[in-house]
């Protein structure tokens, strides 16, 4: 399976799909932190055309995270292109479309999303909403459910650490999550 992973610059969605055996590419605005092998840095829109059979997205959310709701008002231009470009990634051209983001706007700017998954529903010990918009695409099944819920990436502390802004440190999906999505989606 051809797999468009955007907005993603870790890559560890893209690799537990190449894991599976799928040709997995992932996509984003900065180089990938693990390798540049399957990684296109530039404008995701730039390649919904060609191809996919599946895209994971995991557009910008900090402009439509509920998180981040007091500052909206002073962000509106920002928030209006995130609204954006999560409703061109929803209307891409392909047939199986998974849009991941956090509780937020989008739930009524758009709709309500078809699932709410957990790290700890995946073997992680941790807590962190996500959200799940998906075309073509079962709910993910929780595949080992754990103790241990703690909110460790709503105390990610600021500043640059491994290389990472917080924000990105935020947006690296958890493992146990992108098994799932690869052996259950692919």
């Amino acid at each position: 399976m051809k797999v468009l992973v955007a907005c993603e610059m870790s890559g560890v969605v893209r690799e537990a799909f190449r894991r599976q055996g799928h040709d997995a590419w992932s996509c984003d605005l900065v180089p990938a932190i693990d390798s540049p092998l399957h990684h296109f840095q530039g404008d995701v829109l730039k390649l919904v055309n060609q191809g996919w059979d599946l895209m994971i997205s995991h557009p910008p959310c900090t402009y439509l995270a509920v998180s981040g709701a007091r500052w909206w008002k002073d962000k509106l231009y920002e928030q209006a292109l995130a609204e954006w470009l999560f409703m061109r990634l929803v209307e891409s051209p392909i047939s199986k479309i998974a849009i991941e983001n956090p509780i937020g706007l989008m739930s009524t700017a758009y709709r309500k999303p078809d699932q709410i998954v957990q790290p700890w529903m995946f073997g992680e010990g941790e807590t962190k909403a996500t959200c799940l918009w998906l075309k073509n695409l079962p709910k993910l099944a929780p595949t080992n459910v754990v103790d241990g819920r703690v909110p460790r990436v709503h105390h990610e502390s600021p500043g640059i650490k491994n290389g990472l802004t917080r924000a990105q440190r935020r947006s690296i999906t958890y493992q146990g999550i992108a098994d799932a999505m690869a052996q259950q989606w692919g």
